[in-house]
């Protein structure tokens, strides 16, 4: 069918409005109509919008609640731990005095602590594999642990997830648990109040020197003596050797020439972490820097005097790409290992003096760091510490002194009976949830008196504390989080509120009713109104929950009441939605099904494979509908487009990134290899391809409705595929940095890099919107002559009886589809190249489904929004990211940028994460403007219901993720694998919720108001 029509067929009878003049010319009517019509759309447009804006709160508003019950931080006591009150007496009377010792004679007057980022705990073991480039390049740890046992011991030192910086720094130094909603400040951390070892050094007069990552002054601003510290910018992970080189240029001057003018010295070193964000654990980056650590400790070793204590450690390890946050053992397991010139340690307590082989052999944890450095160097133990003293520190370096670990363990089990004695207080806890600790603290205190009375402590009596100590600090992982259970429940009654409001509105039998929004609005916003100031009242004179919890529970469910009330005024109201078509009822079971699928660890586990059948599924029915077409040209158009669906589904498939969990079942191909976080050397023809082929699909499907004509034309040619080859040359330019192929210095190649970036994002976001909002609809004239006039466009006044206008079919969806290109360049330039080949499938698989809605008349149906929204999770998958913190591709921030820039950081990390789903959302409305004539009546209300459709799949999933994560909040796997799929799933909630809002039925407007100043306003 030829896709042209003709001027007669445009022009229509309009009714005179009112006070028009029996004088008036037709044109004048026309004008004067068009302008009412453009007025009555601007203003039902911007209470559309002012609808889903009040969705999009309820939506913050319960996932608020729910975050706030189910992601506690925990409670912080400001007690401090004082030098001169011992928890406990001791054999010998404490030394109470800074200078010998506060608690327990102090071992050494000052310490050098060096802390190398994400040094993983086999690192540092020699190994017969010489394939893995992580091996035998540290190598002084070990060694020296194994010659001088008495000097040094290496031990595997596990962190508590999160395992992000901040977090782990926070533990290092108090001594206490994590909680994970703590990591959402990973990118800003805010001061510790609480007791920590740097406040009680500081308080003892040392002074303190920080060299390295800036996450330092952020926890302890002003500790730090300012004419000697150096701070470096934490979060360019580009940025191999800027910090590290900062803190040995400054640490060894420090150590040979300058040793009276410092007490302790933190050196955080960051190279090897930002190696493995780069390029991953199996490279020769990280092989590089680990060796340079080794040179730089061996030098250390060399300038250290005897009564200077060294530690290195690892923050926490990284996982087989490098990267880090979750609870993996690779994440976690971290190395510690202390050194002294004069001998202190030992083994005698268990014997065995080489560091282990693996990680689970002898590990301690983080926490019992606290404790050991603050007896060490001659400190109270913080308040708050749950930590045991690490027992190689204090044994001894012959027979082992049983009455020093026994003392040292007794001072520490002390001040955890404190701790725990005042923590039970403050949170009114019952005396049974410590039973069992209460009971052993009885029995080791029997067992110290009657050691001290009789004979000297002994290792029984060590043992007893150190039982004492396990069992506290078992109930304190169980107690940490303490879920607030009404506000997770105000949260989930939010989100269903809204998921069933949504529900109403999105599939009612007629279109959104323009003249119902000021009716709703109203009522909402009288409601919401009175609904606050019930609220508030209710919060002066209740102290749980406090004033503003109630203010915002009043205001929100005033406005769902005030919703409700006008439904039911409205004489037809929205009635139930329920299908009526068989692929509408197939994409209400494909969100249910995978709704209650998250109860199941293995579901989430496997939801990338789950939405692949999924999709497949679609793909199939769609194929035996069209089959059933009775036009031809309609059958023959479905059966190659779902057959293309599938195909382009299966080749997308093949991008994968595996979770740990899926181990051994599943490979990665995302990268070059499972261990690496670059693109294999084949990966870099991905971009190129795209460059190539996608605009001509795009084309392609333009051609079909003869709608490559007038603006796209420019767009796609010149603007889409210049754009694609920018970012070809880019991701060529960043592989060429990352292997040395150009004989070119590093910062001119990251200029090109950020410069090309930066353009292309200019180009889609910046020029490419105002293209879009300017452009004129994709159509040609022919004229009666036989003359084409090209792209013009039809003039009322002058435009001939008869001319041909080609696109006319269509012209709706080909220049509503312009926008989506902008998105896609920028999306594809943010993606590692296999992703940006991911979101290019994307692209192909949108056009093909549109094809299918308009070949089996699918316009109205729920199945377009809800297949596009499963396709934004489903790529998700494919661009290399899953529902865990360590798949973040932090680097993103440092594509366009140098440094960290707020908030221009967060938003390119956002837009890496989920660019998928970005994409998806902008192209909602061309599931009813796909093939759409100009001058189509109620497109505003189809296209509302059809974003609200695919809000609504996010919602139900939010719903979902938020209830499972809420039932099994004491479940094993909660922060491994509930709790990130629930923060995955708010995220992408409110992700497409603004994308859907200010975008998709933004973008809208301009589409109408450009094609109705053309053809007129329907």
């Amino acid at each position: 069918m030829e896709d042209t029509t003709t001027s007669s067929s445009l022009i229509q009878e309009i009714e005179p409005p009112f006070g028009a003049s029996k004088d008036d010319s037709p044109d004048d009517l026309i004008a004067r109509n068009n302008k009412r019509k453009a007025v009555q759309f601007k203003t039902s447009h911007a209470l559309l919008i002012s609808f889903f804006l009040w969705i999009f709160a309820l939506h913050v508003l319960g996932i608020f609640f729910f975050t706030k019950g189910f992601l506690l931080t925990r409670l912080v006591l400001d007690h401090k731990s004082d030098c001169t009150s011992p928890p406990i007496d001791l054999p010998k009377p404490s030394p109470g005095s800074y200078n010998a010792g506060c608690w327990y004679p102090k071992t050494f007057d000052s310490a050098v602590i060096i802390i190398i980022d994400a040094l993983r705990y086999d690192f540092t073991i020699p190994s017969n594999d010489t394939t893995h480039h992580f091996h035998n390049a540290l190598k002084v740890l070990h060694e020296t642990a194994v010659q001088q046992p008495e000097s040094a011991f290496l031990l595997p030192f596990i962190a508590d997830a999160p395992t992000a910086t901040l977090q782990r720094l926070k533990g290092l130094t108090t001594g206490t648990l994590p909680t994970f909603i703590d990591v959402g400040s990973n990118f800003g951390g805010t001061a510790i109040e609480e007791d920590n070892l740097v406040a009680q050094l500081r308080d003892a007069g040392k002074t303190l020197v920080h060299l390295g990552d800036n996450t330092w002054h952020s926890l302890f601003p002003g500790h730090f003596d300012a004419n000697l510290t150096h701070a470096y910018d934490s979060f360019n992970v580009w940025d191999l050797h800027t910090v590290d080189d900062g803190v040995t240029e400054h640490l060894l001057p420090l150590l040979r020439s300058e040793a009276g003018k410092w007490d302790i010295i933190f050196g955080h070193y960051l190279g090897v972490d930002h190696a493995g964000h780069r390029y991953g654990p199996n490279h020769i980056a990280t092989n590089d820097k680990l060796k340079q650590m080794d040179r730089v400790i061996r030098d250390i070793i060399t300038a250290l005097d005897d009564e200077t204590l060294l530690v290195v450690m690892g923050d926490h390890g990284m996982d087989t790409k490098g990267d880090h946050g979750g609870e993996s053992d690779d994440e976690v397991e971290a190395a510690l290992w202390m050194y002294s010139k004069k001998a202190v340690f030992g083994h005698g307590h268990n014997e065995l003096m080489e560091p282990p082989r693996t990680a689970k052999e002898r590990p301690v944890a983080q926490i019992d760091l606290v404790p050991t450095l603050a007896l060490l160097l001659g400190l109270p133990i913080p308040f708050n510490n749950l930590g045991s003293p690490i027992s190689e520190a204090f044994v001894g370096p012959n027979q082992p002194d049983w009455e020093k670990l026994a003392s040292v363990n007794a001072l520490s089990a002390g001040q955890i009976q404190r701790y725990q004695h005042a923590y039970s207080a403050a949170r009114g806890l019952s005396k049974d949830v410590f039973l069992v600790a209460h009971t052993l603290w009885a029995i080791a205190m029997d067992m110290w008196r009657g050691a001290l009375k009789n004979t000297a402590p002994n290792a029984e009596v060590f043992q007893a504390f150190v039982r004492y100590q396990a069992e506290n600090l078992r109930v304190c992982r169980s107690l940490w989080a303490r879920f607030d259970v009404p506000s997770m429940i105000y949260g989930i009654f939010l989100l269903g509120c809204a998921l069933a409001i949504l529900s109403c509105y999105a599939r009612a039998p007629t279109p959104f009713r323009a003249e119902d929004s000021p009716l709703f609005l109203r009522q909402i916003m009288i409601y919401a109104a009175f609904g606050l100031a019930l609220g508030f009242s209710i919060g002066l004179t209740s102290s749980s929950p406090g004033i503003l919890d109630t203010s915002l529970l009043g205001a929100a469910g005033g406005s769902i009441v005030g919703f409700v009330y006008t439904n039911l005024e409205i004489p037809s109201g929205y009635p139930l939605p329920f299908p009526n078509s068989t692929l509408g009822w197939l994409s209400v079971l494909l969100t249910v099904l995978q709704a209650i699928g998250f109860a199941s660890n293995s579901f989430t586990i496997w939801e990338d494979d789950i939405l692949l059948l999924f999709l497949a599924t679609f793909a199939v029915m769609s194929l035996a509908t069209s089959i059933r077409q009775q036009a031809a040209e309609n059958r023959a158009l479905g059966i190659i487009q779902s057959s293309f669906f599938l195909v382009l589904t299966r080749i997308a498939s093949l991008s994968r990134l595996c979770r740990e969990e899926q181990m051994p079942y599943c490979r990665s191909t995302y990268y070059s290899s499972a261990t690496s976080s670059t693109s294999a050397s084949w990966q870099l023809l991905i971009p190129f391809t795209l460059a190539i082929l996608l605009p001509g699909f795009i084309k392609g499907y333009y051609k079909g409705t003869r709608s490559y004509a007038g603006s796209a034309i420019l767009w796609i040619e010149v603007g889409l595929r210049m754009s694609l080859l920018a970012s070809a040359i880019y991701w060529i330019l960043d592989a060429a940095d990352d292997n040395d192929w150009l004989n070119v210095s590093k910062n001119t190649l990251r200029l090109a890099k950020t410069t090309i970036a930066q353009l292309v994002l200019g180009v889609s976001l910046v020029a490419g919107t105002t293209y879009y909002s300017w452009a004129t609809p994709c159509i040609s004239i022919e004229l009666p002559d036989g003359q084409n006039n090209g792209d013009a466009t039809p003039n009322q006044g002058t435009r001939p009886k008869n001319m041909g206008v080609f696109g006319y079919s269509n012209m709706h969806g080909s220049r509503y589809f312009l926008l989506v290109t902008n998105w896609l360049i920028a999306v594809i330039l943010l993606q590692k190249p296999m992703g940006g080949g991911s979101i290019g499938l994307l692209a192909l698989q949108i056009l093909a489904l549109l094809e299918i809605i308009d070949s089996n008349d699918l316009a109205r149906s729920a199945i377009g929004p809800v297949v596009l929204a499963m396709l934004g999770n489903f790529h998700f998958f494919k661009t290399g990211h899953q529902a865990t913190l360590s798949s973040i591709q932090w680097e993103t921030a440092f594509i366009a940028l140098k440094t960290i820039r707020y908030p221009w950081s967060p938003l390119l990390v956002t837009l890496n994460a989920y660019g998928a789903q970005i994409v998806t959302a902008v192209a909602v409305p061309l599931v009813v403007l796909w093939k759409q004539p100009p001058k189509k009546k109620g497109l505003l209300g189809e296209v509302a219901m059809a974003v609200a459709t695919f809000i609504l799949y996010f919602a139900a999933i939010n719903l979902a993720t938020t209830m499972w994560a809420g039932w099994l909040r004491r479940h094993l796997m909660l922060y491994r694998i509930f709790s990130p799929r629930f923060m995955t799933g708010a995220v992408a909630l409110l992700v497409v919720d603004l994308i859907g809002i200010f975008v998709a039925i933004g973008g809208f407007r301009s589409n109408i108001i450009s094609v109705s100043e053309v053809f007129g306003w329907a």
